[in-house]
């Protein structure tokens, strides 16, 4: 079994990696641990746990952004959200739960380190395109930030953004890219004034149309949902796909 650090702080991370750095060993980084059964396992000896980095440090609903540590639960940060009638407009699925592990555990580190989006990446953009700033810790053991609190925050080149879709990784080579986030700010957004739903019962064809003519209309949605049930065979419906 690996051995765990969990450190409380961005210096605890920085001392934790620079010595992995500087011993070679493998190191692997994780929050909660709900996306772990992505991708290969990590063949590591070392396992570096962020869940005790957490809390939200600053929030402004009137600016639509805030701030919060790797290790903040989803489910804390959209209950806070929520007092104010605002979201995270790119929809993060809660992947514990879809990947047969325990449900809402998954972390707002981890939602960025991973570059998860849902159904409304198409119009609202990915788990990127909503990261302002970071701070993290690079490969080599070194505190570096990136961005700050406001969209138009970066002269150059855009770090955080590149470290989105990481998937934790902290190769100590300059030539790739990684790190380990221990704080992010990230735009937040108010809630559609009107959800609704509309159940039609009716082939499916006709709800196809209905669709595209509600997509198309002069009140563009954010996003529809279609779910629908066979009345007969399945291979006996005709299969359309488009994106909406």
């Amino acid at each position: 079994m690996a051995e765990s650090f969990n450190p409380t702080t961005p210096e605890e991370v920085e001392r934790v990696v620079a010595w992995a750095a500087g011993e070679e060993r493998p190191l692997e980084v994780a929050g909660n641990g709900s996306k772990q059964a992505l991708g290969r396992p990590v063949e590591a000896g070392h396992r570096l746990e962020l869940g005790w980095l957490s809390g939200i440090k600053m929030y402004e609903p009137e600016e639509l952004v805030m701030t919060a540590a790797a290790g903040t639960p989803l489910r804390e940060i959209e209950a806070e959200l929520a007092e104010s009638r605002q979201e995270l407009a790119f929809e993060p699925a809660d992947y514990g739960a879809i990947l047969g592990g325990e449900p809402g555990r998954q972390t707002i580190g981890g939602v960025f380190a991973c570059n998860l989006s849902g159904p409304r990446r198409i119009k609202a953009g990915a788990a990127r395109d909503h990261l302002l700033g970071i701070q993290a810790v690079t490969g080599r053991g070194d505190l570096i930030k990136s961005g700050g609190r406001v969209v138009k925050n970066v002269t150059g080149y855009d770090l955080s953004k590149l470290l989105a879709g990481s998937f934790g990784t902290v190769p100590a080579s300059a030539t790739r890219a990684g790190a380990v986030f221990h704080v992010m700010s990230f735009s937040v957004h108010p809630v559609p004034v009107v959800w609704s739903e509309a159940p039609w019962v009716e082939p499916l064809d006709a709800t196809w149309n209905r669709t595209l003519a509600l997509c198309t209309g002069s009140t563009k949605p954010v996003t529809v949902n279609l779910t629908y049930e066979f009345v007969s065979a399945p291979e006996a419906c005709s299969t359309r796909s488009a994106l909406l």
